[in-house]
Formats: C-alpha cells, sequence, structure tokens
C-alpha cells in the first residue's frame, strides 16, 4: 500500500528546501523530500556554492535590515549603487544573447526581493554583506560592484545548515539514499513518485510532486551527450549526484524540454581538485575567480580570453567552458606582485592552493615548464607584448586610473597597438616580482537545459504547452532561464523564486482537496 502526503519534493538541495517549507507554510501538513545522495551529502550542489543571492535591491539602506555583518559606523564608509529589475533583467538577457524566455526571466527578478526576505524571516538565512567577494577598498571605502552584495555567512555551508535547521522545525520528512526513479499519473494528473529505498521499490502518493533534483552535469555520458566530447574532462564542482534523472521521469510522462541543452554554468577551477566530485571541505574555495587583476595562457604560452571584458560575475560562468578548449583542458593564471594582495584569501591562501612562484619572469616559465607549459617561448614573448601594449595604452589615456570596483577602461588596445585577445579594463603590466601563477581547468557547476514550467505557478507543462496538473517544478531543472552565460548569483535566488511558487500551488492543491471532503 502507498504512503500518502501533501507533497512529494524530489531533490533536497536548497531548491527543494525552499518549495518544501513554502508548501507547508501554504497549509501542507505532511510534506516529505526523497534525496537520492545520502545524508553527509546533503544539499546538493548548494553546500558548494558562496551562498550568493543575486537580488533586486534599493541600495544599502534596502539590505540592511537582513544582513548580520555591518555596523552603523562601517555603513557610512560603504558606497554600493541600486540594482534594479532592469538592472536585473537586461543582465541575463545580454549574457544569454537575448534567448531566454523574458517572462520567466522578469517573474524571476520581480520577486527575487520578496524571495530574499522570505529566506531572512522564514528560513532564518544568516544573510551578510559580501565584502570579502563583491567589494574592494578604495580611497578608504568599500565599493560593491557587479550587482552581488548579498551572500551567506559560511556561504554554502552556512546555507544549507540553515535549510535542514528550518525543515527540521517544520517536521518535513527527509529520505536520504532514496532516489526517485517513476512518476505515477492517473487520468492525466501526477499522483506520485515510487522511489528506490533499502533496495525496494516503495510507492507514494501525494496532491503534489516539486521536482528539484538538478541538472546532469555529474553524469560524464550526458555531459558528452549534450555538451560535447570535451566535457568528459570537466571537473564536477558539486554534488556528484546530479545525473538527469529528474529530466528522465518528467520526459517519460510527457514533459517538455526547453532551454539551453549544450550549455553549462562553468568556472575556472583548480587543476589539482577532485575529478568527479565537489570537495566537501574546501567546495567553493576551489574557485579560482582572481583573473580580471592579471592574465591567463594557455600551456602554448598563449592568452585566449578578455580577462577585462566585464566584471568577474559576468565572466566566470563562461571562462571554464574556454579553458576546457585549450590544448589539455587546462591553463595558467599569472600576475605581478602588486596585485597579490587583492586575491582573495579562501581561493588563493596558503593551504588551499597549490603556488608557483618566482622572482623573475623568466624563472617563473621554467617552474611552469614543469607543471606542464609546452612553449616557454611564447609565454614570455605573451607576457612582453602584453606589457608594451599596456604600456601604449597608458600612454594615450594618462588620465585613467586602476580601480577594480569599476569598469576602469584599462585596456591593451591604442592607436599604436592592439593585441589580437584584448584585455578590455583593469590592465596593468606584469612586470614587479615576486610574480604568482596557479594552473587551473574547467569546474561544471550545473547546466541550463530543463524543463518548461509556467511562470506564475511553476507547474510543468506538457509537449502540448498545457500544465501537467500536480506536477511543478524548480531550481537546475527549470530551462528557458539562462543560454550561454550566467550573472553571478541567480540560481539561488531562481531556486528560491519558483520553490516558493511550486510549494504555494502544493498548499491550494491540498486546500482544495480537504474541502472537498
Amino acid at each position: 500500500m502507498a504512503l500518502t502526503f501533501d507533497c512529494i519534493v524530489v531533490g533536497g538541495g536548497h531548491a527543494g528546501a525552499c518549495a518544501a517549507l513554502s508548501a507547508v507554510e501554504a497549509g501542507c501538513t505532511d510534506v516529505i523530500i526523497v534525496e537520492k545522495a545520502p545524508g553527509e551529502w546533503a544539499g546538493g550542489n548548494g553546500y558548494f556554492t558562496a551562498g550568493a543571492h543575486r537580488t533586486v535591491h534599493a541600495a544599502l539602506a534596502d539590505l540592511l535590515p537582513i544582513v548580520t555583518n555591518v555596523t552603523s559606523e562601517q555603513a557610512k564608509k560603504i558606497d554600493m549603487e541600486p540594482y534594479t529589475v532592469d538592472d536585473f533583467v537586461g543582465d541575463i538577457m545580454r549574457l544569454g544573447e537575448n534567448k531566454p524566455d523574458v517572462v520567466l526571466v522578469k517573474t524571476m527578478v520581480e520577486n527575487s526581493r520578496d524571495a530574499v526576505r522570505w529566506l531572512a524571516e522564514k528560513v532564518k538565512i544568516p544573510f551578510m554583506l559580501s565584502f570579502h567577494r563583491q567589494a574592494y577598498e578604495v580611497n578608504g571605502r568599500q565599493k560593491f560592484w557587479g550587482g552581488l552584495p548579498l551572500s551567506v555567512e559560511d556561504g554554502g555551508k552556512g546555507l544549507i545548515k540553515a535549510d535542514l535547521r528550518a525543515l527540521e522545525e517544520k517536521a518535513v520528512k527527509i529520505w536520504f539514499d532514496s532516489p526517485a526513479i517513476k512518476l505515477t499519473k492517473e487520468g492525466g494528473s501526477v499522483t506520485g513518485v515510487v522511489v528506490r529505498k533499502g533496495g525496494e521499490e516503495v510507492s507514494l502518493k501525494a496532491l503534489s510532486v516539486i521536482l528539484a533534483a538538478g541538472g546532469y552535469e555529474s553524469s560524464a555520458e550526458l555531459r558528452e551527450k549534450h555538451l560535447g566530447p570535451d566535457w568528459k574532462l570537466a571537473r564536477v564542482r558539486g554534488t556528484p549526484y546530479n545525473t538527469g534523472d529528474g529530466f528522465v521521469m518528467a520526459q517519460a510522462i510527457g514533459a517538455k524540454l526547453v532551454g539551453d541543452w549544450s550549455g553549462c554554468h562553468s568556472t575556472c577551477w583548480d587543476a589539482n581538485a577532485p575529478v568527479d566530485t565537489g570537495d566537501k571541505e574546501l567546495s567553493n574555495q576551489l574557485t579560482k575567480s582572481g583573473y580580471p587583476l592579471g592574465i591567463m595562457v594557455n600551456v602554448k604560452g598563449k592568452r585566449f580570453v578578455d580577462e577585462g571584458q566585464d566584471f568577474r560575475n559576468y565572466t566566470y560562468a563562461k571562462y571554464g567552458r574556454q579553458i576546457l578548449l585549450q590544448p589539455g583542458g587546462c591553463a595558467f593564471q599569472l600576475w605581478e606582485a602588486d596585485m597579490i594582495r587583492y586575491l582573495r584569501k579562501e581561493e588563493y591562501g596558503d593551504g588551499v592552493v597549490e603556488k608557483i612562484t618566482a622572482p623573475t619572469i623568466e624563472e617563473l616559465a621554467d617552474k611552469l615548464v614543469g607543471k606542464g607549459l609546452q612553449d616557454k617561448r611564447r609565454f614570455l614573448r605573451t607576457v612582453s607584448e602584453y606589457n608594451a601594449a599596456v604600456h601604449q595604452h597608458r600612454a594615450e589615456h594618462a588620465d585613467l586610473e586602476w580601480d577594480p570596483a569599476v569598469k576602469d577602461g584599462l585596456s591593451t588596445q591604442s592607436s599604436t597597438m592592439s593585441l589580437v585577445v584584448s584585455k578590455s579594463n583593469w590592465a596593468l603590466p606584469i612586470v614587479n616580482g615576486p610574480f604568482l601563477a596557479v594552473k587551473v581547468t574547467c569546474g561544471i557547476t550545473f547546466t541550463f537545459g530543463g524543463l518548461a514550467i509556467s511562470p506564475e505557478t511553476a507547474a510543468v507543462l506538457s509537449e502540448s504547452g498545457e500544465p501537467i496538473p500536480g506536477l511543478f517544478c524548480t531550481g537546475e531543472m527549470v530551462g528557458n532561464l539562462y543560454y550561454n552565460n550566467y550573472p553571478g548569483g541567480s540560481g539561488l535566488t531562481a531556486g528560491t523564486v519558483f520553490g516558493m511558487k511550486a510549494g504555494r500551488e502544493a498548499g491550494k492543491r491540498a486546500g482544495q482537496a480537504g474541502s472537498r471532503l
């Protein structure tokens, strides 16, 4: 006999937790999360994030009530621009080359501020201003940049800890080691799931099922199928349990697949990181996002991206792909002495990353040869040409000042010299030793293809475009939000927004069923 619930959530990451908590708040009295991973891997990819939530806000005063790490004296020395609906929508559409579903995007963005307020007040997420990741001190003031000031104490670990505490307080059941293997239907409506628990198949019935099972990034087979053969070499940044199971179940009952199935979020990642799984201790510290302060070269000694094209928030999720396309699927990040102090200690500190250092650029090149550099001469020429281009630009634009908190226009392109691969901002010469390099590869975070949903209800749509009664979706399983690239911090926000919507719909269905009894 099947066990019966008001709502079943498939997947226990941050999006799934938000869906379950929203369902309880909306009136569901018996909610269960079924999770493929064992308990020690609770939290899905959310655990491996920095906890950043991108949201609309009206500058500093709007966020102060929900953060815990700003004194009144500190607040007087903070510069933060408002981040509007138009800014947020514009970022997603710009980075996605206007391919995302603009209605879906606007729905997420317009609900973002209410979502973080709900997280702070109802889930007790310990939000903070991200001084260590999203601000630089300029002339004695903390200048926030890139539209992403909001993070969580202890990053993803703190986020998931708060989620689990809230789930326990609301008496939401969690079955770990219990992968969902099939959705059940009666008369056109989804009525539950079949899970594998303790080696046996167990049928669970519910008025609503919410899919929050993540993408397919942890499956080398599916990466090769959808992203291409090179993606077998990508390192998995987070949970090893996101292998596309939710898509298989949903497609089997006629759900519509949409979005960028050849795209993903992929970053500059420590080349010494584990291959098939994230590191639960270091987690997001294995990200290597300091490239705007220096340059990146491949093993042939050539630059291959514009390190200063935009703020790191708007390039980091696409540059992992560019690294993967290089010979050997790896590269070196390089800085001179004056820039090293600006690198985030949690990513580049002692004991976190293998540092390759030398007093001169020639000696550094010799050391890099031992780490995989194949063309020392080309490497030295690359650095020399880069420095010459920077000096030429500075000679023509003596009025420009280096400022890491704005797009400062310091470039490699001038009337007398331009590089084939430009650096558009923050271009300073690499001349002062000691020099630092680290070796990086591609770390894949999540995939962009997903299910079609109703923006207002998060209901999963069928191939014909009609809502499938009783089935909802949130998190990384939602398609049509991102194409090609991604503005940092959007994923956790989207998972919250559509998780809340799905949970509310589950509550409505439970209430309607109760009123008929």
